[in-house]
C-alpha cells in the first residue's frame, strides 16, 4: 500500500514515499525535491558470503529522460556510468557501509535512479534519504535513519541544499551525511575558508540531517515494515581465539613495528603462518578462521599501542609527518612536472596546457546545455605502486574519487579562465603507496603548476588524518600509514592552502563521529599542512615567470561581432586558412573574442595580425593606403581595409577645384588618404588632401561637383546616389556555420559539487 510523507524542507516541498514502485525489492522509496526525483531499491542474498569482507555495491544511474533528453553520440541508451555518476554512489557507499552490523556477509546491493531532474536540485542527498529509508523499511539489517544535506554560503548566509545556481555564488560546499547524533561522512570543497567555519558548517548540516531523519521515520511509522531477516555471525572453536593471543600477541607487537612497509607485511604474514602451522593440528577445520584471528590480534595490538603509549608502528608520534622530499621540472619536455614523495608514498605529476579546442564536453542532466570543463586532475594508481600483481581493467571507483578530491583541492586556487585562456590537465601517477596518495597527488599537483608557470594564487597541500578511538579514549594521526588507515576508524582527507581549506573528505568506520573529535582534527591538520608547505616552498616557492617553451602561446583580442563573418569565410574557408598558413589555432566566440593559440611567438604574431588585418575597425583621423576600386562623377571609393571602403568625395582629392575625377585618381591606383569622418550610419569620408601641403597664399579650398555629403563605406556619395554596401566579407555565413564557441569553457565546468 502507498504512503507518503510530504514536508517543507529548506523553502521547497519534500516527499518520500513507499510501496508504489519497486514491490519486489527488499526495499524501496522515492523521494522528491522540487521537481527532481530519485527512486532507491536495495535487495540482499539469502546466503551469506565467502568474501572476507562486508559485499555491499552501490549503483547510481542518471537517466537521461529525467531533464528530457536523449543520450549524445551514436549509441542512444545510457552505458558506462559517467564520473559523476561515480561519485555520488561513492557517496552513498560510504555513508552507509559503516552502519551494518559487524560480521553481516550477506551481499548487499543498493541501485539507486534519478528519474526526473529540475536543473535546480542535485539528487545525490536525496539518494542518501531514500537509500535510507528504503533498507530501514526493508529485511536487511541497519543500525538507524541517516540522511544527507549539502551546505552552502552566499555573503555569510548558510543555505541548505542550495540550488545549481545559489552554489555559482558560494564559498563552500559540502556534502554531509550522519544519524541524529553524529557524522558519518563529509564531503567538499571551499575557497580557502578556516577550520572554524567548516565546523560550523558541519552543525548547520546536522540540523537539516535530524529534520529529514524525523520524517523517515514518520513515513516508518505509517508504512508497513517488514520483519529484520536471521542472521548469526560466524562462530569460532571453542578455545581457539585464547589459543591464537596467546601464540600471536607477542610476535604480532614486534613484527608491527617494524618501520618499513614491505618488511612489516612479511613479518605478519610470518606470525600467521606460524600460527597457523602450530594451531592446526589441534583445529584442523579453522585455516580460514585462524588467518582472521590472527588479523584480530593485530588490529588491537596496534590500537593498544598508539593509545596506551602515544607511538606509532614506524615509530613517529601522532602528529608528526613523514620526510619529504620534491624534485620540480624533472621531465625536460613535460610543461611543468613534479615528483612528490612523503615517506614511502610517491607520486610523479605532470601539468599540460592546451586550448580552448582541448575542453572537455560533458552531457549532465544537471545543466540546459553541454558543459565544459577546462581543467582535470586524472589519478592512477597501478598494482606496482603497492607491490601487488593485479589485473588492470580500466578506471577503477577508487581512481575517479581520489582524482577528483585532488582536482576539487586545486581547482579554487587557478586563475579565472578569462584571465589564463588554457585548458589544464594534471596527471598523477601513483608510483609508491603507502599512505595517502590523493593528498600527495596535491602537493605534486601544486608543484606541477607551479613549474609550469600557471599563475595560481597559492600553493595547496594535503594531509590525511586518522583516528583510534576505543570508548571515550581516542588518538588523532597526521599523515596515516596503509595500515593506520586499515586498522583505524577515521580516514579524514584536508587539503587548503596557508590562508585556508579547499578541499575535505571524510569516512568512518564507526557508527559516527562527535563533533568535537572533528574540531580537534581539522586544527591537528592544519598543522601537518603548513608543515608540508613549508616543505614544498623550499623546492619551489612561487610559479615560474614563463611557460614552458613547449607550451603554447595564447592571446586573445576583441573584434567586432559583426566582424566574425569576415573572419570565418564562407563555410570557415578564411579561417582554415590562416591557421594552414601560420600553424596557429584560432577560436571565435559569438561575443567577438578571439583566441590565438601558437607553440611558438612568430606564428602567433603572424596570425594575430592577419586577424587584426581582416577585423580592424577604421579609427577617424588615421592614414590608410588602398586602391581604388571605383570612379564616380562625384569622388572614388577606396579600400582602406580588406573589405572595407570609404568615399573619397572630389572636394577632398587635391587643394583648389577638380573638375574631373579620373584627373586625380583612377581605377586600380593606390592612394594614400585619411579618415576624417565616420558617420551614425557608420560610413566613411576619406581625405587626400588632408596629406598634401596648403597652396601658398590661400585655403585652396575650391568647389566640386555634389554636396560633399551622404559618405559612406561602399556607399553613396553628395549626389544622393546609392549603391549596394561593400564593406561587409561576402557571402556571410549563418551563425550555426561559424567555427566559434557560444559559452566560454569554465574553469570547473561540471561544478565540483561531488567528490
Amino acid at each position: 500500500m502507498k504512503q507518503r510523507v510530504e514536508k517543507t524542507f529548506a523553502g521547497r516541498k519534500l516527499v518520500i514515499e513507499t510501496g508504489g514502485m519497486a514491490k519486489q525489492a527488499a526495499g524501496a522509496a522515492m523521494v522528491q525535491f522540487g521537481e527532481t526525483m530519485v527512486l532507491a531499491a536495495v535487495t540482499v542474498s539469502e546466503n551469506q558470503s565467502p568474501l572476507p569482507f562486508f559485499p555491499l555495491t552501490v549503483e547510481y544511474r542518471e537517466r537521461q529522460y529525467a531533464a528530457g533528453k536523449i543520450p549524445g553520440g551514436f549509441i542512444k541508451r545510457e552505458g558506462r556510468p559517467s564520473d559523476s555518476e561515480i561519485l555520488s554512489a561513492r557517496i552513498v557507499d560510504r555513508s552507509i557501509r559503516p552502519l551494518f552490523p559487524e560480521g553481516f556477509k550477506n551481499e548487499v546491493q543498493v541501485f539507486v535512479y534519478v528519474i526526473s531532474a529540475d536543473q535546480e536540485n542535485d539528487a545525490d542527498v536525496l539518494a542518501l534519504v531514500a537509500t535510507s529509508y528504503a533498507l530501514n523499511a526493508s529485511k536487511i539489517p541497519f543500525s538507524s535513519p541517516i540522511a544527507g544535506v549539502r551546505v552552502g554560503r552566499i555573503q555569510g548566509k548558510w543555505y541548505l541544499n542550495p540550488t545549481f545556481q545559489q552554489l555559482e555564488y558560494s564559498d563552500m560546499e559540502l556534502v554531509v551525511a550522519g544519524s541524529n547524533d553524529s557524522i558519518v561522512m563529509v564531503e567538499g570543497g571551499a575557497l580557502e575558508v578556516s577550520e572554524d567555519d567548516i565546523v560550523e558548517a558541519l552543525g548547520v548540516a546536522q540540523k537539516g540531517i535530524r529534520e529529514l531523519i524525523a520524517s523517515q521515520e514518520e513515513l516508518l511509522g505509517k508504512a508497513e515494515r517488514t520483519p529484520k531477516m536471521a542472521w548469526e555471525k560466524a562462530t569460532l572453536p571453542e578455545g581457539l581465539e585464547v589459543r591464537v593471543k596467546e601464540l600471536a600477541e607477542g610476535r604480532i607487537s614486534e613484527a608491527l613495528n617494524q618501520k618499513d612497509k614491505h618488511t612489516r607485511i612479511e613479518a605478519i604474514e610470518r606470525v600467521k603462518r606460524e600460527v597457523a602451522d602450530e594451531l592446526l593440528s589441534d583445529f584442523p577445520d579453522a585455516a580460514k578462521e585462524l588467518h582472521t584471528l590472527v588479523g584480530d590480534v593485530e588490529y588491537h595490538q596496534l590500537r593498544n599501542q598508539v593509545l596506551s603509549s602515544g607511538h606509532r608502528v614506524d615509530g613517529r608520534t601522532p602528529k608528526e609527518v613523514r620526510q619529504i622530499s620534491v624534485e620540480a621540472g624533472l621531465l625536460p619536455r613535460a610543461h611543468g612536472s613534479s615528483l612528490f614523495t612523503r615517506g614511502q608514498t610517491q607520486a610523479l605529476v605532470v601539468a599540460t596546457l592546451g586550448t580552448q579546442n582541448d575542453v572537455q564536453r560533458l552531457d549532465s542532466i544537471d545543466e540546459p546545455q553541454e558543459v565544459t570543463k577546462s581543467f582535470m586532475l586524472h589519478y592512477n594508481f597501478p598494482p606496482f605502486s603497492t607491490g601487488e600483481v593485479r589485473p588492470v581493467r580500466g578506471t577503477s571507483r577508487r581512481e575517479i574519487g581520489h582524482g577528483n578530491l585532488a582536482e576539487r583541492a586545486l581547482q579554487g586556487v587557478l586563475p579565472a579562465f578569462e584571465e589564463f585562456p588554457y585548458t589544464i590537465r594534471i596527471v598523477s601517477d601513483i608510483l609508491e603507496s603507502n599512505g595517502s596518495s590523493s593528498m600527495a597527488s596535491v602537493c605534486g599537483g601544486s608543484l606541477a603548476l607551479f613549474d609550469a608557470g600557471v599563475p595560481m594564487r597559492a600553493a595547496v597541500a594535503g594531509v590525511a588524518m586518522g583516528l583510534i578511538k576505543e570508548g571515550k579514549r581516542y588518538a588523532i594521526l597526521t599523515d596515516i600509514l596503509g595500515t593506520e588507515d586499515h586498522l583505524g576508524d577515521m580516514d579524514f582527507k584536508v587539503a587548503g592552502t596557508s590562508a585556508g581549506i579547499t578541499s575535505i573528505q571524510m569516512d568512518i568506520k564507526i557508527e559516527g563521529l562527535e563533533l568535537q573529535i572533528m574540531k580537534e582534527a581539522l586544527a591537528q591538520a592544519r598543522e601537518g599542512r603548513m608543515h608540508i608547505l613549508g616543505e614544498m616552498e623550499k623546492a619551489l616557492a612561487q610559479p615560474r615567470a614563463e611557460l614552458s617553451r613547449f607550451a603554447p602561446r595564447i592571446v586573445t583580442m576583441q573584434i567586432n561581432p559583426e566582424k566574425i563573418g569576415d573572419l570565418i569565410g564562407p563555410k570557415g574557408k578564411t579561417i582554415r586558412g590562416i591557421q594552414d598558413e601560420t600553424g596557429a589555432e584560432i577560436t571565435v566566440d559569438d561575443s567577438g573574442t578571439v583566441t590565438i593559440a601558437a607553440v611558438g611567438g612568430d606564428a602567433m604574431e603572424r596570425a594575430r595580425q592577419m586577424v587584426q588585418a581582416l577585423t580592424a575597425e577604421p579609427v577617424v583621423g588615421e592614414i590608410y593606403e588602398g586602391p581604388v576600386k571605383s570612379t564616380t562623377p562625384f569622388g572614388a571609393f577606396i579600400e582602406i581595409m580588406p573589405g572595407t571602403e570609404g568615399l573619397l568625395h572630389i572636394s577632398e582629392m587635391q587643394h583648389g577645384r577638380t573638375e574631373k575625377t579620373e584627373d586625380v585618381v583612377k581605377k586600380g591606383d593606390r592612394v594614400r588618404v585619411k579618415l576624417i569622418e565616420r558617420d551614425e550610419r557608420g560610413r566613411l569620408r576619406l581625405s587626400r588632401k588632408a596629406l598634401l601641403p596648403p597652396p601658398e597664399g590661400g585655403s585652396g579650398d575650391g568647389g566640386a561637383g555634389g554636396d560633399g555629403g551622404n559618405s559612406r563605406p561602399g556607399g553613396g556619395g553628395g549626389d544622393g546616389e546609392d549603391r549596394e554596401p561593400v564593406a561587409r566579407a561576402a557571402d556571410r555565413p549563418e551563425r550555426g556555420e561559424r567555427g566559434g564557441r557560444g559559452d566560454r569553457p569554465r574553469r570547473g565546468g561540471e561544478r565540483s559539487r561531488r567528490q
